[in-house]
Parts: structure tokens; sequence; C-alpha cells
């Protein structure tokens, strides 16, 4: 086993398309790193050089103390694990999983020791004597991992191997991929498009946009201390609420005007984010997490200034919880780092969301109680948990905590 690091790592296509640049990551030993962010942002491009099919233009691709980047991909000592499954339909599961084992001339003993065990490991040992299309769309996942664990790497690359199977299906082989590396503790780069895969499979997640590192944290920080609009936007689901707001002091306390209401911030968040003092009477972007807001009705004794109300457009009721989408009055924050998240979710949705420019009310999303009686149509008071927002630069994007 080993780690993996990217040294400043670029890579430019002939038709001068700049896919990655300056990308610096250190992998640690028995690290799952998740690498995440929109389609098009390099991700799978950085995997590619790390697997040796795609050629490094800039920067040392490390798999352990060794240099890759001259290295042939057959000789890198690491196995990936395909969207496509790339099994062999001719071929049975036993014969998929031990192929590349026969391709390197091991001991047939080895090899049947090494099959069985991994086909122990994923559940499969019914299965050795079928065909792939005799087979479930997991199980054909599972022989894919089957075929790279056999081969004992020093690391695993992943390319989105999940997006193939129904939602249901996915959320199973998430917590069997996680407990295997957990198990196996062999280095593993995961590529995926879906942030609540990278949050909760990986020990720290690296997002991506245009090619670039936003940031590399674990989950947890990710979502807690986003460190611009585009990552606090692009982690969390539903997305984070993101409108304009001014900051404003009123007798010796500090508020966020929205609209024509106005917010007061938590004393525990400004101790978290002393700069903010510094912004009195600047305009910011301020993000409320879904989950930060709920109906008025089942949270009594919250004060005034902790309130927002809105018009219920849309209520989505989910058993243990109400996705309730709110109209307010108030700017949607309109930066590139949002209208590029608000393409995103379009290109996966095939629906035009980018607010208009000049809007003047913003689509909130909220996680409301079981408990909540709102109808569409309704004016409903909200409470926001003011401890839990999040403020960003208008101008540079970039979250606002410490003092500089």
């Amino acid at each position: 086993m080993a780690g993996v690091t990217f040294e400043r790592v670029g890579k430019v296509y002939a038709d001068g398309t700049r896919a990655v640049s300056e990308m610096s990551l250190e992998i640690v030993d028995g690290e799952f790193m998740v690498l995440v962010g929109p389609s098009g942002c390099g991700k799978t491009t950085a995997l590619r050089m790390v697997a040796g099919l795609e050629d490094i233009s800039e920067g040392v691709v490390r798999i352990g103390d060794r240099a890759v980047n001259n290295v042939p991909a057959r000789d890198r000592d690491i196995a990936m694990v395909f969207q496509s499954y790339a099994l062999y339909p001719h071929l049975t599961v036993y014969d998929n999983i031990a192929f590349g084992l026969r391709l390197r001339k091991a001991p047939k003993d080895e090899i049947d020791r090494r099959v069985r065990e991994a086909a122990r490991v994923l559940g499969l040992e019914e299965f050795l004597a079928r065909k792939p299309r005799a087979l479930s769309g997991g199980q054909r996942q599972r022989v894919a991992m089957g075929r790279a664990i056999v081969r004992e790497p020093q690391a695993y690359l992943m390319d989105e191997p999940l997006s193939n199977l129904d939602a249901k299906l996915r959320v199973h082989m998430r917590a069997e991929i996680s407990s295997l590396q957990d198990e196996l503790g062999v280095t593993t780069i995961y590529v995926t498009h879906d942030q609540v895969e990278a949050m909760t499979m990986g020990d720290r997640v690296a997002v991506m946009r245009k090619g670039e590192l936003q940031q590399v944290a674990p989950p947890q920080e990710l979502y807690e201390r986003p460190v611009n609009l585009f990552v606090g936007g692009f982690i969390g689901s539903p997305a984070m609420n993101m409108v304009e707001a001014t900051i404003e002091r009123r007798n010796g306390a500090l508020f966020a005007l929205v609209g024509d209401q106005a917010l007061e911030f938590d004393g525990q968040l400004l101790a978290a984010r002393p700069a903010l003092g510094s912004y009195d009477g600047r305009r910011v972007v301020v993000g409320i997490r879904p989950e930060s807001l709920e109906d008025a009705a089942l949270a009594s004794g919250v004060a005034a200034d902790r309130h927002l109300t809105g018009v219920l457009v849309l209520r989505e009721p989910l058993g243990s919880e109400i996705v309730a989408h709110l109209e307010v009055d108030a700017t949607p924050a309109l930066t590139e780092d949002v209208r590029e998240l608000a393409r995103d979710v379009g290109q996966e949705s095939g629906v035009q969301v980018v607010p208009a420019e000049g809007a003047s009310k913003t689509t909130m999303v909220g996680r409301f109680g079981p408990r909540s009686r709102v109808r569409a149509g309704d004016v409903v008071d909200v409470v926001v948990d003011t401890r839990a927002l999040h403020v960003f630069d208008l101008d540079t994007g970039q979250g606002i905590y410490d003092q500089s």
C-alpha cells in the first residue's frame, strides 16, 4: 500500500483546453479520498493521470515515493473500478475476477485462493459460475470490485462506480464500499459528482471547480466551514439558500438585513466569525441551510429577530420531514459561483434554475418537522437558527471568518 501525491499537477490538452491547474494534494497511505465537483471540473482527469490513462502536462504524480509521470499504466500497481463495470460478457464471474492475475501469470493455486477470498468478502461465492448477463447491476459492480481487490494493489481508483445503479442500490453499495475499504485499508481515490456520496464515504473530500481545488477537508468541516460560496453551495442536500443582505449594527448588536426583514446574528456565530464586525454597512451573501429553517408554529419562544416570513409555494412531505419551498422578499445572490452551481443543477435536471437578473424575490427551501400543517399559498412564519448562518464576501465569494 502507498499514499498518492499530486505536486502542482496540470493537464492541458492539444487544443489548449486546461482541465487541471496547479493541483497539489497529498493522500496518505490507507486514506479514502473523494474528489467531487460539477461535470467538467477536472476530477476524472486527475484520476486518469494517476492511472496512467492521461499524460501529465505539468508537475509530478507520486505513488508512494515513486514519481510515475513516465511509468506505463500497467506498471503503476494500481487497480481501477469504472462506471461501466467493464466486465467481459463471455467470461464467468470467476474468470472476470481472475483475468488480471492470469495476465500477470500468477500461479494457479494463488489465483484460486485470491479469487475465492475476494468472492467471500463481496458475497459472490454462489455466483462464480455465472456470466455477467445473469447478474444484477449491484452484483456486476461487486465483480468489478473483486477484480480490483485480487490485484492487491498500492491504491484503488474508482471513477463514479455507482452512477449506473438505482437510488436504493446506490445507498447499499455506498455502505459496502466504505466497509470494504475500511477492512482492506488500501489507499482509495473515489471520483463522484454526487456530494451525498462524497460526504458519507470520504475520510476527506476534495472539492474541485474548473480544474482547481477549492477546499480539502473532512466532510463535517466542509459542511460547517466552507471556504467559499462555491463549496458552501455545492455541499449539502437540499442546497444552501443564498441571498444578498446588508450588515448593520444596531444598539451594539449585528444584523443581516434580508429584504425588509432583519436577522440578528447569534453571539456564538459572531465568536466563530470575528471578521463580521468589520462588515458594518456592507453587502454580503448570507447562506442559510434548509435544516436551519423551521415552521415557527413548531418552535415557540424564539425572538422576533430570528424569524423570516415568506409565502409557501411548494410542500413536499417525506414522512420524517416536510421540504417547504418559500418565496421571500429578498434579493437572490447572483455571483458567478451561484450561477455556476445553478447551471450545474440545471444540467442534471434539465430545468433552467439560474435566477433572473434583477429578481427581488428568492425561493428558499426549509426542512420542517412532520407536524407542520403549512399549505401552498400560506404566509408562513419561519424560525431561523442564526447560530448556523454562513456569510460570504459579495465581491470575492470567500467565507467571512477570522480577521485578516
